[in-house]
């Protein structure tokens, strides 16, 4: 079907440098486009909409006063950043004066917030916090039988291409916010996958930046050695403008960039695949030579010690983080499992809290697993895969994710076909970027582009000679709304 809020559509799917480009010769004003964008919300994403989108946690109340105040300002030649009057919408999990921050649970409903230093960056560069987005409860690190999206504050998300599909986890609210055109620009956040999932199957462009670029303070945690909030956007110069908000840094003169392919990373979809090795092929008939290597690949011993070391992190970030959050209730994850355990029917709905549990019996970082599985970890990630992989590239390509595959809450709705892009990269704590290659069946699929620690601008300039090569094969339309189907 078409839009279904298609009187909005026009703005509600501009870019950042055409709204900074409207804004400033006066035919727009921030006002009126977050006017637009509150009017589209209501309408696509309220809890009576027949989409049951459920991409927005909650509205920031003093969205459109701050939008006044941006165009006055504007009006009297002040210019506070790059993102003046530009709403961005962020993770449910992030905490923001006047938004929840519950990381959709009920145990924090209602608990008092503050400004996370990275939305005190944005309001420094003159963005507007319009909103908070939904999530997979706790960044989905609460049950293996968990069904990404789901959480107990605001229901199953949908994708926007077929909405009876996932819009990935845990970022999924954000990634279905920006391909829903709700916002411009989204921050979400990653452990393992939770930017780059939901940014490649809701086909849009999105980065984890090197753990500790963006600072997670005020940010409910998982893991101090993986997490990373970061920029998510439509248009790659988008997602640009937002990183050097979030990371405080400027771009550095634009450089070609060599590319590897990791030619053994695979999804096992085989359309996914077989359009990445057509955009590959593309790349090198732009003139970009790319070289090709197998890379090493995770065993049970990898997957095994990730875990270990999430949840003994998990057990010690998020009782730390919980016990010096202002206002009362769960000061630590004992009190979240009793908390859910109490209010079953809410919290428990559909799945349990097998992995909290686990988390502590870990015993933390004290515990006897985590230092050995740790070091394994990061000897797998950094030596063995990433440092051979990258010896003369700038940047390694691998397919990110096939098609999103359909939400399940009886049995649990986790990925499918996916390639092992985001693991080396998250147990290392290095960048990772995912930017939309196409679509396949009519599902958007992404690209994965890896980096060197600190190397973001790297993969940002590498995405923007990918998008440019998808452009010249047809880009990526909007989502089509199809309806919930059988089979």
């Amino acid at each position: 079907m078409t839009d279904p809020h298609a009187s909005s559509a026009d703005l509600a799917y501009l870019g950042v440098g055409e709204i900074d480009a409207r804004l400033s010769e006066g035919s727009l004003t921030s006002h009126d486009l977050v006017s637009a964008l509150l009017a589209r919300a209501r309408a696509l994403d309220a809890a009576d909409s027949p989409l049951h989108l459920r991409a927005i946690a909650a509205l920031a109340s003093d969205a459109l006063a701050v939008a006044s105040e941006r165009d006055a300002e504007r009006a009297e030649g002040l210019r506070r950043g790059p993102l003046h009057g530009v709403p961005v919408v962020i993770k449910d999990n992030i905490e923001a004066l006047g938004l929840p921050g519950a990381a959709g649970s009920t145990s924090l409903a209602g608990r008092a917030s503050r400004d996370a230093p990275l939305v005190t960056r944005l309001r420094d560069a003159g963005a507007i916090v319009f909103a908070s987005t939904n999530l997979s409860q706790w960044a989905n690190i609460r049950s293996v039988r968990s069904t990404s999206g789901w959480s107990a504050t605001g229901g199953l998300v949908g994708n926007p291409w077929a909405l009876d599909r996932s819009a990935g986890g845990s970022s999924s609210g954000s990634g279905a916010a920006l391909a829903a055109g709700l916002a411009p620009l989204a921050v979400g956040t990653e452990t393992d996958g939770s930017i780059v999932c939901p940014a490649s199957v809701c086909g849009v462009v999105g980065l984890k930046p090197t753990v500790g670029v963006v600072p997670a303070t005020h940010v409910v945690p998982i893991s101090a050695s993986q997490d990373s909030p970061g920029p998510m956007g439509r248009r790659v110069a988008d997602v640009a403008r937002l990183y050097g908000v979030l990371s405080a840094s400027e771009a550095p003169p634009a450089r070609s960039v060599r590319f590897g392919v990791a030619g053994n990373w695979r999804t096992d979809h085989p359309a996914t695949d077989a359009l990445f090795d057509e955009v590959v092929a593309s790349l090198r008939g732009a003139g970009h030579e790319v070289l090709v290597r197998d890379v090493a690949l995770p065993g049970d011993q990898e997957g095994a010690d990730e875990l270990a070391v999430l949840l003994a992190e998990l057990a010690d970030d998020l009782s730390a983080y919980l016990a010096q959050r202002p206002g009362e209730g769960v000061a630590s994850l004992a009190d979240v499992v009793a908390f859910e355990d109490a209010h079953a029917r809410v919290e428990l709905a559909h799945f349990g809290h097998d992995l909290f549990e686990q988390a502590l019996a870990s015993g933390g970082r004290a515990g006897e697993a985590y230092a050995p599985a740790r070091a394994r970890n990061l000897a797998w990630a950094i030596e063995t895969c990433l440092n051979p992989a990258l010896a003369d590239v700038d940047v390694l390509l691998a397919p990110a994710y096939g098609p999103s595959w359909k939400s399940d809450l009886a049995v649990g709705g986790h990925p499918g076909p996916a390639s092992v892009a985001t693991m080396p990269a998250a147990i290392a704590g290095w960048p990772i970027a995912s930017v939309p290659m196409g679509l396949v069946h009519d599902l958007p699929v992404g690209l994965a582009i890896l980096g060197r620690a600190h190397s973001e601008w790297s993969l940002l300039e590498a995405a923007r000679v990918i998008e440019a090569v998808v452009d010249s094969r047809g880009g990526m339309p909007r989502p089509f709304w199809s309806p919930p189907t059988r089979g």
